[in-house]
C-alpha cells in the first residue's frame, strides 16, 4: 500500500527528532555542527529543549544539494545513543529567509509575547526610577 502521508518538498533546512534529551543544548548544537557540516555549510541551527519541543533540532544549510545530503547520509544515524529521525522541514527557515532577504512575519502569538515583555520591563524601569527619589 502506498503511504498517505503528505509529501514535503526538499528544501534547505532539515528538521531532526529523537535526539538525545540529556545533552545539554550547547553540547548539543557542537556536535551537530560538527556531524552534519561534514555535508556542507550549515547556516543555523536551532535545538530545542523546551518541555513540549525537546528532542527535535532545526538544521538549515546553504543549499538543498547539501541537506538531502543529509538526510540520506544520517537518516537513522546513532548519536547520543538514539538513532536520529530526520526529515525536510516543512517551512523555510528564518535564517534561510534572512539571506535570501525575506523577514518572515511574526505570529501574533509570538508578537504578544513581546508586548507583554517590554511592558514587564518597563514597570521594572519605573520602579528603579522612584528608589532613587
Amino acid at each position: 500500500m502506498a503511504s498517505t502521508a503528505p509529501t514535503i518538498d526538499p528544501n534547505q533546512t532539515i528538521y531532526v527528532r529523537n535526539l538525545n534529551e540529556k545533552v545539554k543544548k550547547d553540547e548539543l548544537k557542537r556536535s551537530l555542527y560538527c556531524l552534519f557540516s561534514a555535508y556542507g555549510k550549515v547556516i543555523s541551527i536551532v535545538a530545542c529543549k523546551t518541555q513540549r519541543d525537546r528532542g527535535q533540532a532545526f538544521i538549515a544549510f546553504s543549499d538543498i544539494v547539501s541537506a538531502t545530503m543529509a538526510l540520506r547520509g544520517l537518516q537513522g544515524f546513532s548519536f547520543y545513543g538514539k538513532s536520529l529521525e530526520i526529515q525536510y522541514a516543512k517551512t523555510k527557515s528564518h535564517a534561510i529567509a534572512k539571506l535570501e532577504g525575506i523577514v518572515p512575519e511574526q505570529s501574533s502569538h509570538s508578537v504578544q509575547i513581546a508586548a507583554n515583555k517590554r511592558t514587564r520591563n518597563d514597570d521594572d524601569e519605573d520602579d528603579e526610577d522612584d528608589d532613587d527619589e
